[in-house]
Order: structure tokens, then sequence, then C-alpha cells
């Protein structure tokens, strides 16, 4: 059992929990996750570690409530238990003095981006950071990705704060203004990350994205994580997250996210039968 220190909704439908979990947080690295499970009949899903204290023995979920586990999982607060969480997985993130990154997050994948973020400024590269959203308060992590980066762009669909229009476009106005991109990161919802890597490959720049398939075991025994990179099968849990973005096979990987999504759906219309969740 591992118990909840705090609970925090940041943006809506988005939360913010510390755990207690001094083994997982002493060996975990920027780039790497956990799959947990709320109850002993509950479903197997992987969160991104967004932060980690190995002193105090904890780390940092953060979340969207989008389906049935997450949505339960929302609930919870501080002094509630989540029955099992399994980590740090994954391969951690290649973090080396490599020079100017851009690092570009969108929606709940800044979270997962804020670790590399850090790692990257602590390891003395320059950093210049992109962070998008529909509107300003689905931009989360301001402050503390803010104080890692070198320069901080802020853009959103609405123009509600910093710059109107796509993390895209910045990358493109970072690039055309003269700067030399040494190498890219992009985390967030599956179709930004698609285009981030176009993006990239046609501004000529190496980018590393973070892929989020469908997991049960996290050790590579299942196979639902599977995706193509390069022609070739990759297990996101184990090969990953992390991949070339340019490489990946896009069309395929989104095709295969919306597998369960009649399954999804139906849970999640039970489960707010069950309980009210207007106020998500």
């Amino acid at each position: 059992m591992f118990s909840i220190l705090s609970s925090e909704r940041i943006a809506p439908k988005e939360y913010d929990f510390w755990v207690d979990a001094p083994r997982i947080a002493e060996r975990a690295k920027p780039g790497q996750f956990v799959v947990l499970r709320l109850d002993e009949h509950g479903e197997r899903i992987p969160l991104t570690i967004a932060d980690f204290d190995r002193n105090k023995g904890s780390i940092r979920l953060i979340f969207q409530a989008v389906g049935k586990t997450t949505a339960a999982m929302a609930l919870l607060k501080a002094g509630d238990y989540i029955r099992d969480i399994s980590g740090p997985l994954g391969t951690p993130s290649e973090i080396d003095a490599i020079g100017t990154v851009m690092a570009v997050g969108g929606g709940v994948g800044i979270a997962a981006l804020f670790p590399i973020i850090r790692g990257l400024k602590e390891a003395g590269n320059r950093v210049i950071t992109v962070l998008g959203g529909r509107t300003s308060d689905l931009v989360i992590m301001k402050d503390e990705c803010g104080r890692y980066s070198d320069e901080l762009i802020i853009t959103t669909d609405d123009g509600s704060e910093g710059q109107k229009g796509l993390v895209t476009d910045a990358m493109k106005t970072i690039v055309g203004r003269g700067e030399k991109i040494d190498r890219c990161w992009a985390i967030g919802p599956t179709i930004m990350m698609k285009f981030c890597s176009k993006t990239a490959e046609d501004l000529g720049l190496p980018i590393w994205v973070s892929m989020n398939p469908v997991m049960v075991d996290g050790t590579g025994m299942c196979g639902c994580c599977r995706l193509s990179v390069e022609g070739h099968i990759k297990f996101g849990c184990v090969d990953g997250p992390e991949f070339d973005g340019s490489k990946v096979n896009w069309d395929e990987f989104m095709n295969r996210m919306t597998q369960y999504k009649e399954e999804e759906k139906t849970a999640m219309e039970k489960f707010s039968a069950e309980v009210d969740l207007s106020w998500l």
C-alpha cells in the first residue's frame, strides 16, 4: 500500500499527487514511469514520474482524469492509499551536456517533461522551453519549468497567455531567429508529438518523444504497448518510453490508441452512474 501525502487539483481535470514510495524515489530518473493499480480489482495504468524527492522518499504523479481509473484516482485525498505501484520502469532519458536544447510540452505532458528539463539544465545545457495548451489554465508547471529554463515561451490556442498559436509555431520561430538547436524533446498529446516531430524533421532537428501506449505489465511481456519505429516492432515499456520522433509510425500508433475506445467509454459511463463526477 502506498500512502498519498498530498493531492491538489492544478487544472481542469488535472491532479497533482505526492505519494510515499521510498524505494521508487531512490532509483527514479527523468523519463521513467510507474504502473499502478488503485485496488485489487483495478486495471493497471502507466503514469510518468513527474518528480521525485529522494530525501523524503516520495514521488510525484500528475494525471488527467479522462477514464474510469483516473477519475477514481481523482477522488482520492491525502491519507488515502494506492494498492500497488511498480517502478521505476522504462529507459531513462539520455541526458548529457549536449549544448542548446529545446523542450516542448503540451497539456499534462508537461509533467513528464519537467524532470527532463531539470536534468538537462543541471547537466549544463542551455534550455529553451515551449509550453502550450488550448487555454492559459491548461498550461501547468510554468514556474517550475521556468526555474530550469534559460528561456520560457508560452503558447495558447486562444491567445489567453503568451503567443497565440501552436507549439510548432514557436519551434519555427526559435529556429528562424538563428538559434542552433542540438536536440529537441516533445511530450504531450499524441497528435502534438506527431506534428512536433514533423516540424523538427522539416527544420533538420533531432527530436525525442515520450510514447504513451496502452500498458498492462510494464515489463514487455504482454505486448500491449508495441509500436513501429523505423519499421521495427518496439515495446513502449522497455524499449521506451522515449523514441526518435522522426522514426515513429504515427498513423499506426494513433490507430492502436483507439482500439479500446468503446470499452473505455462503457466503463466510464457505468462509473459515472455510480459516482457524481460533475466536479472533475
